[in-house]
């Protein structure tokens, strides 16, 4: 099945959003997520020198802020989430994808792994309190099966997650 709706929570230059947004089916949309209007302008750029500026929606602002926005809006669900953001901000952003998911929705989250930082449980670094505690959300909430998966490369290991909505129903 390909994904027709994706939501990207992290923008920056629109890497990985140009990605996205090349494997959607001509009626497909993506709607990105930047905190920074400096990066907005540059993924701007990027995505329509890549074409896609159609299939593209760019919302400018903290995260936090535009995905109630999206929820009121009626926006969802969405086939595939994509958490590349702020990591301490990783937990409240699995929570706001599950509401605006479906049974069948899959989610990333990047950078989850950060060189093995993560297993120090006493880490005084947000970004690694930030994945635990999304780890620990995963670990226990029923409605996702999910995986962490680790990665080798030039910049060092790191990894990502892929979790598979199972259930919206919140009891």
């Amino acid at each position: 099945m390909t994904a027709r709706t994706v939501l990207e929570i992290g923008t920056l230059g629109g890497y990985s959003t140009i990605w996205l947004a090349r494997a959607l089916p001509a009626d497909g949309r993506l709607i990105t997520l930047e905190y920074e209007a400096k990066h907005a302008d540059v993924a701007r750029e990027n995505i329509q020198r890549a074409g896609l500026s159609t299939e593209v929606d760019i919302r400018v602002g903290a995260a936090l802020d535009t995905l109630p926005v999206l929820a009121e809006e009626d926006q969802g669900p969405f086939d595939l989430i994509f958490i590349d953001a702020d990591k301490p901000n990783n937990p409240h952003y699995f929570e706001w994808a599950l509401k605006l998911a479906r049974p069948g929705t899959l989610i990333v989250a990047d950078n989850v792994i950060r060189d093995g930082a993560v297993i120090d449980a006493k880490s005084a670094d947000p970004s690694v309190q930030g994945v635990r505690q999304f780890l620990e959300l995963l670990d226990h909430d029923t409605r996702v099966t999910a995986t962490a998966i680790q990665t080798v490369g030039s910049k060092g290991y790191d990894g990502f997650v892929l979790a598979l909505v199972t259930d919206t129903d919140t009891r």
